[in-house]
């Protein structure tokens, strides 16, 4: 097995892409997108790691919390 060095950020978003769940019998992402207000404590290198992971897990932006609902 060989070492994989990621941030703390990029190793986040690999946990998230790799969580899947069975519903009627087909596999899908537990995950299949995130929201997030940059500025609203994301740091950026959570962001960094978002984009650069951004076809297999998609990224909307919302303005406020209430557009997000």
């Amino acid at each position: 097995m060989q070492t994989i060095r990621l941030t703390m950020a990029q190793a986040v978003v690999r946990y998230l892409m790799a969580q899947r769940i069975i519903i009627d019998a087909e596999e899908l992402p537990l995950f299949p997108g995130v929201f997030a207000i940059f500025g609203h404590g994301n740091v950026t290198c959570l962001g960094d790691a978002l984009e650069a992971a951004g076809d297999q897990l998609p990224t909307w932006r919302g303005q406020n919390e209430q557009s997000m609902a």
